[in-house]
């Protein structure tokens, strides 16, 4: 694994925004959407079976929204063989350290 080889790209699509995180062998493994319905903060998600990026695309659209206001969609894909529990942490470390840059850029 190689923490530089994820990415996360955002795309303004009107007002709303694209997120995408990738990383290792690239694909989408899952998509969330976070938006504003009243005060709250709603989410649906779409996942492929077998993967599992959904366990953080979701938490991350959520914060994403409620942070921005807008519409938020995390499109997720990132593999890597063999990862052991400490590599998927490592993973998830890396992803959240990205959404937090990334906000810290736009506020």
């Amino acid at each position: 694994m190689n923490p530089e080889d994820i990415e996360l790209t955002a795309t303004p699509v009107g007002r709303d925004l694209l997120l995408v995180i990738s990383g290792g062998v690239r694909h989408i493994g899952a998509a969330s959407t976070a938006y504003l319905n009243g005060e709250r903060v709603e989410v649906q998600t779409s996942a492929v079976p077998h993967h599992k990026e959904h366990t953080i695309s979701e938490d991350i659209a959520i914060r994403v929204a409620e942070a921005l206001n807008r519409t938020v969609t995390v499109v997720m894909g990132i593999h890597y063989d063999d990862l052991t529990k400490e590599g998927i942490k490592e993973v998830v470390e890396i992803v959240n350290n990205k959404v937090i840059q990334y906000l810290a850029q736009q506020m």
